[in-house]
């Protein structure tokens, strides 16, 4: 084990850098453009890439080159969904031909999804507790919008 991941300084700027260690801001900075929604997405898929891809680059935690991981986490999104949907439909425990009893495979795949659904969440900042590291700051004066030039001339 290596140990704690580092944390990308996008990241520690928003959190205020806690540790107070110097940031070399040596790291690559991809474009902060909005990627596109991968074609291969499921529909389900497409429709929770919709629901985050905005937000996400919005705040800067997406590039153009986190594509894959957050097309990855809306794929497991949308593989959750058709697993819950199945199990909705059919009985949690099957009988086989040989007559022994078995969970469903839906619930297999179900878990499997939300437990890599869960690593990614961790990744792009989407978790409860991922979030909780996170605190934007507020600049604080007026909004450029609030800004009078005759103001500053009488002061």
């Amino acid at each position: 084990m290596r140990g704690r991941k580092p944390k990308p300084t996008a990241l520690k700027l928003i959190d205020g850098n806690p540790g107070k260690r110097a940031i070399t801001g040596r790291e690559p900075k991809p474009p902060r453009t909005q990627p596109t929604c991968p074609a291969h997405l499921s529909a389900t898929a497409k429709t929770e890439w919709k629901r985050l891809a905005c937000v996400l680059n919005e705040i800067g935690l997406l590039t153009q080159i986190d594509r894959t991981v957050l097309a990855a986490y809306c794929q497991a999104y949308g593989r959750w969904v058709e697993a819950e949907r199945k199990l909705a439909e059919t009985p949690p425990l099957l009988k086989t031909p040989a007559g022994y009893v078995q969970v469903s495979p839906w619930i297999t795949i179900s878990n499997k999804q939300v437990e890599l659904m869960t690593r990614l969440m961790a990744e792009l900042g989407l978790s409860p507790s991922s979030r909780s590291r996170l605190a934007v700051q507020i600049p604080n004066g007026p909004k450029p919008w609030e800004y009078d030039p005759e103001s500053r001339r009488r002061g």
